[in-house]
């Protein structure tokens, strides 16, 4: 009788859904919805129905108008499936701007492949979706779909806005669930958008939205996601991987997660014991130890892309890794915990939201989250992390990828929320040493040696590893302001035990600096300007942040040419205030030589919409100093 109720009530939505028009012209949208978009979204219903514990359907009926080339993705055309999952129906039809029927597009003319090409190991993971190449703009694309799974652990999220650029004219979630399950749901980010709750009994949960204006994308804006209103929903009892599962707390979630799921999965062969006990050694100490194993993984194996939630929540067998010598972020990081096993070192799987972008496991909301794993070693009081992933990292180095951030430790006796390291704005560093020389022609010659540490440390680390011409490129691209740059000798040092980077660089320019009568014009500051592109944006709409803060230091020596004299030195410059520190100094020596120093602190933090303009002023000010000149004069 349950069953049939549900039924029902889903046939009501779905009846009410394709007694729409199918007819949608781009005419018949309101000009403010058309302002600033790519695309508008007609119409988006979710009907998410859970049967039970092991059964849910969703369907999704979304009607979109492309404008450009930019509101294409948008449309969202595709759905993913695997071995717990199946698409029961995706269909696609295609109107022109007039709202006129163009194409049909069933399910066999979508395209069907691996979520990782080539992968045989996940071929059960994958996605049908809509390649379409549209004839003219604006066009419009009306979708249906339906998903069948076993797996209620992950409830898709609502969020009637998924990007900025896009207006909607109508979004609705309708959600319909047996009370005995322990449904929950989370709100965010409604004030401002017009949202109403239609229903919120102990069986369905329903929402609309409409007419929600796009969005402008504002420079150092949050992530739309931190911007936008979504609902997060989630099972205190749910099913996952073939297997009951409970998630009242971390507490109980860590436990069900290592003993249901994890349980069984870091197996090896007792020649890969051998062989990891024997390059460990006599050693004693855990993370000497796990050093050793770090390596060898990093040797030994390979990653294969396939996200936490798409590819399912069970590691691959450490035994398979192992064997193939690759794998996903999970099977990854759950062999490098089978081998430190083998050589008694505890450790534990650590799920994530793996983004340049900061974002946190909700901690107040005990729910299937994360799109990454990661492997944390307990340490005293604190615990060193791996990103097993990676062929090149240093050994627990956390990049911008999982910096500063809450995480899921997954630990036998249960789970744990927990930081993972922050990096000081003050030890994410760039000093840089250097010399350069201005001859009598205004022809510049130099060299500069760039150390980086911190977080700065894995944006410059990837550079030894580009192709001839990518170096070059990066380089050009970074002292841009250097017209008729000609790079010389560039030899790095990799130093990953310190985890520092150094760079050494010699390059020359001709015509350098500018002649004009008897003199010679050039920027003091040849090796560090900052670009200061801080856009002015009128009537700023969003807060803004600065998510990692750095400091740079340089010393600079400058050779003048004989036969000049100083006509004009720019003055030692000073800014403070709450973004950051600034300071440069000039000091003559003799012989027409100087000595340029400079360092720039910049605080990481989250700022209004009303501090922006102060952001602008403080970097165009650090800019204009940046790009003082000298001026010599020939005697």
């Amino acid at each position: 009788m349950k069953s049939l109720l549900f039924s029902l009530i889903f046939c009501f939505f779905s009846i009410i859904t394709f007694a729409q028009k199918n007819e949608y012209p781009a005419a018949s949208i309101a000009d403010s919805l058309k302002e600033n978009a790519n695309a508008v979204i007609r119409l988006d219903q979710t009907d998410i129905t859970i049967l039970s514990q092991r059964s849910m359907n969703a369907k999704n009926h979304r009607v979109v108008t492309v404008f450009n080339e930019k509101g294409f993705d948008a449309s969202e055309a595709y759905e993913f499936y695997d071995k717990s999952t199946s698409v029961k129906n995706i269909e696609a039809i295609i109107y022109d701007a007039s709202g006129k029927e163009i194409k049909k597009i069933k399910r066999k003319d979508f395209k069907d492949q691996s979520v990782v090409g080539g992968g045989t190991l996940f071929s059960d993971s994958r996605y049908v979706f809509l390649d379409y190449t549209p004839i003219s703009y604006p066009f419009t694309i009306e979708f249906n779909s339906e998903v069948q799974t076993s797996s209620t652990a992950f409830i898709p999220r609502w969020m009637p806005l998924r990007s900025f650029a896009v207006s909607i004219e109508k979004s609705s979630l309708n959600v319909i669930y047996p009370n005995d399950l322990g449904f929950k749901k989370k709100e965010f980010q409604f004030s401002g958008f017009n949202i109403k709750k239609i229903t919120d009994t102990n069986t369905q949960l329903s929402y609309v939205a409409s007419n929600i204006l796009a969005q402008k994308q504002e420079d150092y804006s949050p992530s739309y996601k931190d911007l936008f209103p979504k609902v997060m929903m989630g099972l205190e009892r749910f099913h996952l991987e073939g297997v009951d599962g409970t998630a009242a707390n971390w507490t109980d979630f860590g436990k069900w997660y290592s003993e249901k799921i994890l349980a069984g999965t870091t197996d090896l062969p007792e020649e890969t014991k051998v062989k990891i006990r024997t390059i460990v050694g006599d050693e004693k100490d855990p993370i000497k130890k796990a050093k050793l194993v770090y390596d060898f993984v990093q040797k030994k194996s390979r990653y294969v892309s396939i996200q936490v939630g798409i590819g399912g929540w069970k590691p691959m067998l450490a035994a398979d890794v192992d064997r193939l010598g690759y794998g996903d972020c999970k099977a990854l990081t759950n062999y490098t915990k089978a081998l430190l096993q083998a050589v008694d070192v505890p450790s534990y799987n650590t799920v994530l939201f793996g983004d340049p972008y900061k974002t946190n496991i909700e901690s107040d909301f005990v729910s299937m989250q994360g799109n990454h794993m990661i492997l944390s070693i307990p340490s005293g009081n604190h615990y060193t992390w791996l990103e097993c992933t990676s062929q090149d990292d240093p050994f627990g180095y956390q990049g911008t990828f999982t910096d500063d951030r809450d995480v899921l430790i997954i630990k036998p006796e249960g789970g744990e929320i927990v930081r993972t390291k922050i990096y000081a704005d003050t030890g994410n560093t760039q000093i840089d040493k250097g010399i350069y020389t201005i001859d009598e022609k205004g022809d510049f010659s130099g060299s500069l040696s760039i150390i980086s540490e911190g977080s700065q440390y894995s944006s410059k680390a990837r550079i030894e590893s580009m192709q001839p011409t990518e170096k070059e490129r990066h380089y050009k691209e970074y002292w841009n302001r250097i017209n008729n740059l000609k790079l010389g000798k560039i030899s790095f040092l990799n130093d990953k035990e310190s985890i520092r980077f150094t760079e050494n660089v010699q390059l020359s320019a001709v015509n350098y600096a500018t002649i004009s009568a008897n003199k010679l014009i050039f920027s003091i500051d040849a090796f560090n300007q900052d670009a200061g592109n801080v856009k002015r944006i009128r009537n700023r709409k969003n807060p803004f942040q600065i998510q990692r803060g750095y400091l740079d230091t340089d010393e600079i020596e400058i050779n003048l040419p004989a036969g000049f004299s100083i006509e004009f030195l720019p003055s030692n410059y000073e800014l403070k205030g709450k973004f950051g520190e600034y300071k440069t100094e000039i000091i003559k020596k003799e012989n027409n030589k100087l000595i340029y120093k400079r360092s720039m602190f910049l605080n990481k933090g989250k700022y209004s919409n009303k501090e922006y303009d102060d952001y602008r002023l403080f970097m165009e000010q650090v800019s204009r100093n940046d790009n003082a000149k000298i001026i010599l004069t020939k005697n």
